[in-house]
């Protein structure tokens, strides 16, 4: 397959916007993608819309706004994955030949959706009543005191995810969410499902983001610096005794980071920032160490390290806060700033729009264009996304 690379992305602030249409905000994401692309519209040959809450005609109702031109849409559904499964498919359109150029938008409209999940299984593998729950806050729950027993993690090891992720919020003007929550605000909101209090969840609502995907060669027509995408890679569960019945978000993570490290060519080591899955402050921790930025059982003496924060050290004012959870011995492998957007946490979580939001996020900090938030010197970005049921993708880009 042949080179492939980004040259225009764009993402509209996530909120909520009771008066506007998901198509509003997608066409919005998709005209600006192009603005910074310097193309137009004529110079996209097909669409891949990601949507979960309307996949049928999704991107239709998109390009009746951006531009009818005739061109092929393929409308994407797959959990919280949608929006990057979407760009995993104008990928391999490009990278097959197929195409010189495409566009991948991911949108949602959710509103102040209730609690996800509930009812999900049949009657033969529902964990209701069970087992737990398949709500999204009590998998997450489980997910983090199966940690806790394992490794002894504490509840404010999950909360610093938090505190970390609203502290970086505030530099971005398109998250949310842009306020800082020290650890004793965290830890005293309301508790949802122990360990995660109400900071510790991310929020639900509407936006839009979109990316225009060319051939390398292409790119160059249009910029002497495009971003190389070196791995794109989609996984499922693979069959294990408990995957029928309890949520397993570490496998597929584990296995689609192993794979997009050997295509990309690059190890948890050289990534200079992540933009990660942080639905819940506890899935923030695991993935650390699913993705191999840490050791098994180090997540929570990572996150007390200052590696993942800007600037790979603990802002002034907290800490005293994470003094008492500091590991002096822990050396970190690698200084992979994680969520500099402020993650789902702050910048919230439209779900079809959240998969190529990670990826735009990338492309502006490997560009030098992220503002207050630039993580330094950034060569090489890595974007991942779980959605149950399950499905993980994982984006590592390359300027």
């Amino acid at each position: 397959m042949r080179e492939v690379a980004i040259i225009g992305v764009s993402m509209t602030k996530f909120g909520r916007y009771p008066d506007r249409d998901f198509s509003d905000l997608a066409a919005q994401a998709g005209l600006e993608a192009l603005k910074d692309a310097g193309a137009q519209m004529k110079d996209i040959e097909a669409l891949y819309s990601g949507n979960l809450g309307i996949t049928s005609g999704s991107g239709q109702r998109i390009l009746k706004q951006m531009g009818q031109t005739g061109i092929p849409v393929v409308n994407v559904a797959n959990a919280c994955a949608t929006g990057s499964t979407a760009l995993r498919e104008a990928f391999f359109a490009v990278a097959s030949g197929a195409y010189e150029m495409v566009m991948a938008v991911g949108s949602e409209q959710m509103g102040k959706a209730g609690l996800l999940g509930a009812g999900r299984g049949d009657a033969a593998t529902s964990p209701e009543g069970r087992v737990g729950s398949f709500l999204m806050p009590a998998v997450f729950s489980m997910v983090g005191m199966e940690h806790s027993r394992a490794y002894g993690t504490q509840q404010e090891h999950f909360a610093l995810a938090s505190v970390k992720n609203h502290y970086h919020s505030v530099n971005n003007p398109l998250a949310q969410y842009q306020k800082e929550s020290p650890l004793d605000e965290v830890m005293n909101s309301r508790m949802i499902a122990y360990p995660n209090t109400l900071l510790m969840c991310c929020p639900t609502g509407d936006g839009a983001a979109a990316a225009v995907v060319c051939s390398m060669e292409k790119a160059r027509q249009f910029t002497t610096k495009p971003i190389k995408i070196a791995a794109s890679v989609l996984t499922s569960d693979p069959w294990t005794d408990r995957a029928l019945t309890l949520p397993d978000i570490n496998t597929l993570t584990r296995n689609a980071a192993k794979i997009a490290y050997e295509q990309a060519g690059v190890g948890p080591e050289d990534l200079s920032q992540v933009e990660l899955h942080d639905c819940f402050a506890t899935a923030e921790l695991v993935h650390y160490e699913n993705l191999g930025l840490c050791g098994d059982g180090e997540a929570g003496k990572h996150i007390a390290s200052g590696a993942p924060w800007i600037g790979n050290k603990i802002p002034t004012k907290y800490e005293e806060d994470v003094a008492p959870f500091v590991d002096k011995a822990y050396k970190p492998k690698t200084k992979a700033v994680v969520n500099a957007s402020g993650g789902l946490l702050s910048k919230g979580h439209p779900m079809g729009a959240t998969g190529v939001a990670n990826v735009a996020e990338i492309v502006w900090h490997l560009r030098g264009q992220a503002g207050n938030r630039q993580v330094e010197g950034s060569k090489v970005g890595l974007a991942h996304v779980i959605g149950l049921g399950s499905a993980c993708t994982i984006n590592i880009l390359q300027k």
